[in-house]
């Protein structure tokens, strides 16, 4: 539906190479990149292409371009639902103050269950950067924080209390939950049956993912939740320097890319003038835009980001791909 803002030649370009960073992203990020900064060249004011081109950013761990595609994209669109993903992408570049400050910028109650549970996620995380163990726990003590229900988040979010636990050194209750996350891969996927998906038929709702969003999967447990009552934390106000800056730098980058892949200019070659036009205007609006202000200073390496959303939020992936390797 975005697409249908460009020109039928120019939008057609900029789907097939959406479609291919999509298909490449998991056994070849670095193309799926290729294929989004192509796509972003033609469509540079289209939402979804610089969000496919910050998430192929983000997996290649260059979090300086992601964070500046992600607020653009955040722009374009108005909408919060890759917070945490700006936030990880902050802790990426060795911030973690800033990310628990953008974390606070928005009410969590106006974001969908899943963006507050990653959210949530990225917030303890932070906390664990920052040393602050204790923290980190009662950051993930939210009400989808239940033993009995199952949901599509439940996993990494049992992971990462797990993970929490054993950092505290809570062995015992770390292995509960852990165990937990996997009782809940396999309750989701024995609700989903992905085995029996030979074929599928689009209908205008998708009942079991509805089903489990709204009511959860029961997960049969012996005894109640049991979640450790600890104080609030206080959280006194992080001021940040940087972030001022950003805030009244608030222009939109445009991708900085010098060169375009051969792939790309075999693909140029063959479009209608049109395309070339689109092509001037996106040329036109990147000399327009200030340089990025997020990149990290010269000389400065990013700080280790081992336990990134992505290594917490697609956790449970990882576990069915572990178990599904079995199987086989």
């Amino acid at each position: 539906m975005q697409l249908k803002t460009l020109t039928k030649d120019n939008a057609e370009f900029v789907a097939k190479h959406m479609a291919m960073a999509s298909r490449s992203i998991d056994d070849s990020p670095e193309l799926a990149h290729q294929h989004a900064l192509a796509a972003a060249r033609r469509a540079g004011r289209i939402g979804v292409v610089r969000e496919t081109l910050a998430i192929t950013a983000y997996q290649l761990g260059d979090f300086a371009l992601a964070l500046r595609e992600l607020r653009t994209y955040r722009r374009i669109t108005g909408r919060d639902d890759q917070l945490p993903l700006m936030a990880d992408c902050e802790r990426g570049l060795g911030r973690p103050e800033k990310a628990l400050e953008l974390a606070r910028s928005v009410e969590p109650s106006t974001l969908e269950t899943p963006v507050r549970v990653e959210l949530a996620i990225v917030k303890s995380g932070a906390r664990l950067d920052l040393g602050q163990a204790e923290a980190a726990l009662e950051e993930l003590r939210i009400p989808e924080l239940q033993k009995d229900k199952a949901f599509e988040y439940s996993p990494a979010l049992f992971a990462s209390y797990a993970g929490v636990l054993e950092e505290l050194g809570r062995d015992e209750e770390a292995a509960e939950w852990m165990a937990l996350a996997e009782r809940a891969i396999d309750a989701l996927e024995a609700a989903l049956a992905p085995g029996e998906l030979e074929e599928v038929t689009i209908v205008t709702e998708r009942i079991e993912s509805d089903d489990i969003e709204d009511e959860g999967i029961d997960l049969e447990v012996d005894e109640a939740p049991v979640v450790d009552e600890a104080p609030v934390v206080d959280e006194a106000p992080v001021v940040d320097e940087a972030a001022a800056a950003d805030e009244a730098a608030g222009v939109d980058e445009a991708p900085a890319v010098d060169e375009a892949p051969a792939a790309d200019e075999a693909l140029a070659a063959d479009e209608a003038p049109a395309a070339d036009e689109a092509l001037a205007a996106d040329e036109a609006l990147a000399a327009d835009e200030a340089p990025a202000a997020d990149e990290a200073p010269a000389g400065e390496e990013p700080a280790p980001h081992g336990d990134a959303l992505f290594g917490d939020a697609l956790f449970g992936d990882e576990l069915i791909g572990e178990r599904r390797d079995d199987e086989r």
